[in-house]
């Protein structure tokens, strides 16, 4: 399935199925879980990158176990609205995915997504350097998937649509 609009993607989803935010780097992949009703997002887990294949396995794997309908992939768009190398490697990274499978997935702008939950553990909750490291890409996948959840329910329901 092809990258949609995020509009689109809310269309797409089957009624009670999550949607999953990938923070994608270059060593890791962090994940976060909607809950059913789409309005709250949870970290799930960092995921150390290795081979795509093997990567992709472990991905379609949480897909499945936790029921996910749709994904949220973050968009490492430059400060100047610019993409760069990091957004070609996450479009390359998403292409790959969605060639496997079919999942519908839309792109979310994360700017300063990474430094605004680095900001917060160093200023709200004194985390160490250390275990900081340890979770901050799964924060930072909730703090883009979030986001999206907060912009679609923003959006106006769909003629005809009842709710959830």
């Amino acid at each position: 399935m092809p990258v949609v609009p995020l509009p689109d993607l809310a269309t797409a989803l089957a009624r009670h199925h999550r949607l999953m935010g990938l923070d994608v780097g270059s060593k890791t992949v962090g994940l976060a879980l909607s809950d059913v009703s789409r309005t709250i997002a949870t970290p799930l887990e960092t995921l150390r990158r290795t081979r795509f294949q093997a990567d992709a396995q472990r991905l379609q794997a949480l897909f499945e176990s936790h029921e996910v309908g749709g994904l949220v992939i973050g968009l490492p768009v430059q400060m100047d609205g610019t993409e760069g190398p990091r957004c070609q490697s996450v479009r390359q990274f998403t292409r790959n995915l969605l060639d496997i499978n079919d999942l519908p997935a839309a792109f979310w702008d994360e700017r300063l997504s990474t430094q605004g939950v680095q900001r917060m553990l160093i200023e709200e909750v004194d985390m160490s350097r250390r275990r900081r490291a340890q979770v901050i890409d799964k924060l930072a996948a909730a703090y883009i998937l979030q986001g999206a959840l907060d912009a679609l329910a923003r959006l106006p329901a769909p003629p005809g649509s009842e709710p959830a």
